[in-house]
């Protein structure tokens, strides 16, 4: 399948910036679809575009996955590896991609129904895992995320055609309201902004250290954070955020001793699978946005 056969509904990375209002559902399961999100919570996600869980995995699981975060940023064989990302002052990792086929332990994880049951739930189908990643942010000057949507890129670099994408970030460490914490404008889902700017080749390569193209420009942030506001999220290991593909989100520099770490997992509808990008003269690499389509069971 190319993009031929597919309309564009998310035009991106033209002359102008635009904006478009969602042309999809937020949730695409029925009232029956079964899974362990309450009704009242499922409302709240259409609604704000994200789902937090307090303690989704206990004390003992988070030590585990984070015994195996600090195994794989420090194996050398891993930080060599090209789905390893550096921080480009310090050269500390900053994040290491495709972890579910990395690491069992992460594997494991993935497959876990409180995991994908959500994702299962919210998209009204089978998932399979678009992308996998460990974020590392230690203490005094870790880099954060500018603000952008995952669907913009998804969409323009590695054609997805359909906002049926849900990513989970679970923490690993204490998430402060100080640390670089995950912030997102609740609401922001319900509107696609298309980015200007055509995008460089191998792009990726750049992006993953410091996003430039599909960044909204200043006036656009300044209007979405007016209309929708901006939310912080704290918490203790273990504990979750759901959150749609096209919420505008972000977090800041780590400046202080505390680190931050999570696990992220994007799981992406079986009936969404990838096709052609719509905005970028080449796909990104499978470890990035991936190419196998098999659910996960």
């Amino acid at each position: 399948m190319t993009t031929a056969t597919v309309k564009d509904l998310y035009p991106t990375r033209g002359a102008t910036e635009v904006t478009v209002p969602r042309q999809d559902p937020v949730v695409w399961g029925s009232p029956r679809t079964p899974g362990p999100i309450a009704a009242a919570d499922l409302q709240a996600y259409e609604r704000d575009g994200f789902l937090a869980v307090d303690r989704l995995i206990g004390p003992a699981e988070v030590e585990i996955y984070r015994q195996e975060l600090d195994r794989l940023v420090t194996d050398p064989a891993i930080r060599f590896d090209e789905r390893s990302v550096v921080e480009p002052s310090s050269q500390e990792i900053r994040s290491v991609f495709e972890v579910h086929r990395i690491s069992e332990v992460f594997a494991g994880l993935v497959r876990d129904e409180r995991v994908v049951g959500r994702a299962r739930q919210i998209l009204g189908s089978d998932v399979y895992v678009h992308q996998s990643r460990i974020n590392v942010k230690p203490g005094f000057g870790a880099s954060g995320f500018y603000w952008h949507s995952d669907f913009e890129t998804w969409h323009a670099e590695d054609g997805l055609p359909n906002m049926r994408t849900v990513s989970v970030s679970i923490a690993l460490t204490e998430n402060h309201d100080t640390n670089g914490g995950l912030m997102i404008m609740p609401g922001s889902h319900k509107t696609f902004l298309g980015c200007a700017g055509a995008t460089p080749r191998d792009n990726y390569k750049k992006s993953l250290q410091m996003q430039d193209a599909g960044t909204p420009s200043d006036e656009a942030l300044t209007e979405l954070a007016g209309e929708y506001g901006i939310r912080l999220f704290t918490g203790e290991p273990g504990s979750a955020t759901w959150f749609d593909c096209n919420c505008m989100h972000g977090s800041g520099d780590n400046i202080t001793p505390f680190p931050r770490s999570n696990v992220f997992i994007v799981f992406n509808s079986v009936e969404n699978a990838a096709v052609e990008p719509f905005a970028a003269p080449v796909r990104r690499p499978e470890f990035i946005g991936a190419r196998d389509f098999t659910p996960v069971r």
